[in-house]
């Protein structure tokens, strides 16, 4: 009978700890390095341990753990810890003994507890060593019911480090990663303090609890595979209600099991599943764009974002004799987008407008042979670009009728801004911004600032999609993290193949047999916009995993780049107003 290790998701209120004082509480928080993830097959090869007390440390435990078996070749990789510096080092029967009596009488945390409590609890049964720890913390579920989405997208140990800037970084080693989960644990024990939680019994009820329901319907992830994919929670009437992705299937369906999603609509999510579906995925990367798929299929009722992929607006060049910029749900020939708020793409289409001094009176002029709004005189200077136009006041308001010659020149200035052919117009908002500051004219020029980096920002990202759509096709590599590559086949925009080359195994070969067996894409037609008719999310999740660490082009129709002119050359500015506009809010200015 197998006995699984109490969270505090599943603590007792009546349990030893439930009324001590979190600041007199001793814990001790623990990090292994195994030669793998199962703790019935692989083994302990480091373990590092802090104890703690009121924030103060009261002792460390570090030792290198002999598997007696050789590292495997990623965990060399992963870890830094080969089978040469094990030679010498103590078996576990010798470590955890010692471990266990410098933990004794406390509670232990871990990031991700259930891997490592997994292993310390099969190792103390192989030895009969009694398991005195009732309960342990993990500071994963901590973060997630702590810390909002938008605050913590990842709560990987790393990411959680370098969100509270803690003093010591996790390297894949026992003790660093120990010392780095204390500052973790810390921090977010900080952030529910001004809300009542002073004892164990208080965390415990905070945090979130798998209810027995919950816990019952575990063996609906049994038989999913370690591997990444796509699932699919089904309903007693077969419906979909939840689609998410996974680079461990079995291990995250399982996490919703056990309380440690604290949304409320999740918890009753799963107490509707009745069946769990999935689709193995070669990697990551094609596992999203599955997703995207089949939430645009089925729109899941518990699904809240991309339940529409082809959502979005579109600032488009109208076709007009005297064309302007419209805000349209559909991209055109010359369009930039797709931007999610439909106010932001109104105004971004302002700013260009303004800076290239097109029309924005909505007056069909078909056929008129010239444009003419009045309202700027000789005593009277064109609105600011960067300043919001008023209504019925037209961008491109003149003293005398402008002809279709004088019009043209500037469609062109900004069909060239938005293909990025040329960042002319952006030079010139930002000498606006510079001009407006050595006026001393701040607050103007902070919103001034603000304007435009919103404009580089939707300009740069649509530039971007657009350079990979354009290529009719790539072919990309990214190590796996165990010595093989995740190969990607994209051709206008669209993932067409995806597969993994394990170590060993000639990658080119695998390519080969990708492209052969792709997905045909036939060239799209150019009315189709700048996107190719793809999904604008789909090109995006294609364009973050080209552009990752490590990724490698394999091979590529002409070559992925950017035009001379792109906006991209300005995210630093955009980046830096971004910062300048944070720091202003947070000081509460």
């Amino acid at each position: 009978m197998t006995v699984e290790q109490m969270s505090f998701a599943d603590l007792p209120e009546s349990a030893e700890f439930a009324t001590a004082a979190l600041a007199q509480t001793t814990f001790v928080v623990v990090d292994l390095e195994t030669t793998g993830g199962s703790s019935e097959t692989d083994a302990i090869t480091e373990i590092g341990a802090v104890k703690i007390r009121g924030g103060e440390v009261l002792g460390e435990f570090a030792t290198l753990v002999d598997p007696g078996r050789a590292i495997p070749p990623q965990i060399v990789a992963l870890t830094g810890i080969t089978t040469a510096m094990l030679y010498d080092a103590p078996r576990v029967e010798e470590v955890l003994p010692a471990f266990f009596e410098f933990a004794r009488g406390s509670i232990l945390v871990a990031h991700n507890a259930r891997f490592d409590m997994g292993f310390l609890r099969k190792g103390a049964a192989r030895m009969n060593l009694p398991w005195t720890f009732t309960t342990s913390l993990c500071t994963v579920v901590m973060a997630r019911r702590i810390l909002s989405k938008q605050e913590a997208p990842s709560v990987k140990l790393s990411a959680l480090a370098e969100l509270f800037d803690v003093s010591v970084r996790p390297t894949h080693r026992a003790l660093d990663d120990a010392r780095a989960t204390v500052d973790v644990f810390h921090r977010l024990l900080e952030r529910i303090g001004n809300q009542g939680v002073s004892t164990v019994g208080d965390l415990t009820t905070f945090l979130p609890r798998a209810t027995a329901a919950m816990r019952a319907k575990r063996s609906l992830a049994a038989a999913l595979p370690h591997r990444p994919g796509v699932y699919i929670f089904r309903g007693p009437g077969d419906e979909v209600l939840y689609i998410g992705t996974a680079v461990d299937l079995h291990r995250r369906v399982t996490s919703y099991f056990n309380g440690s999603d604290s949304r409320a609509r999740m918890a009753e999510m799963v107490g509707l599943a009745v069946r769990i579906d999935h689709i193995e995925c070669a990697h990551a990367l094609e596992a999203g764009v599955a997703e995207l798929t089949l939430l645009g299929v089925h729109k899941p009722s518990y699904n809240r974002r991309s339940r529409n992929p082809a959502r979005g607006w579109w600032i488009t060049l109208t076709a007009e004799r005297f064309p302007r910029l419209k805000v349209t749900r559909t991209p055109g020939i010359d369009s930039l987008g797709p931007v999610a708020n439909r106010g932001l793409a109104a105004d971004v289409a302002d700013v260009i407008s303004g800076a290239a001094g097109l029309r924005t009176c909505t007056a069909e002029l078909k056929k008129a042979s010239h444009h003419f709004c009045e309202g700027a005189g000789a005593a009277d200077a064109l609105p600011d670009p960067l300043v919001a136009a008023l209504p019925g006041v037209c961008r491109a308001a003149s003293e005398r009728p402008q002809t279709l010659p004088d019009y043209l020149c500037r469609v062109e200035a900004a069909r060239s801004l938005l293909s990025g052919r040329a960042d002319t117009l952006l030079t010139a908002l930002r000498d606006r911004v510079d001009l407006l500051a050595e006026q001393h004219r701040f607050e103007s020029a902070a919103r001034a600032r603000d304007r435009l980096s919103a404009t580089i920002e939707v300009l740069a990202r649509s530039q971007r999609l657009a350079a990979v759509a354009a290529r009719p096709e790539v072919i990309a590599a990214k190590p796996d993290g165990a010595g093989g590559w995740e190969l990607a086949l994209v051709r206008y925009g669209r993932l067409a193949g995806a597969a993994c080359a394990a170590r060993g195994v000639s990658p080119m070969l695998i390519v080969d047999r990708m492209r052969a067996a792709g997905t045909t894409v036939l060239p799209p037609a150019p009315e189709l916009g700048p996107l190719s008719g793809a999904p604008a999310e789909e090109i995006a999740l294609i364009e973050r995993w080209l552009y990752e660490p490590g990724t490698r082009l394999v091979d590529v129709t002409d070559q992925l780049s950017l035009p001379v002119g792109s906006a991209e050359r300005w995210r630093h500015f955009a980046q830096t107003a971004r910062l300048a506009r944070e720091a202003v809010m947070s000081a509460g200015v």
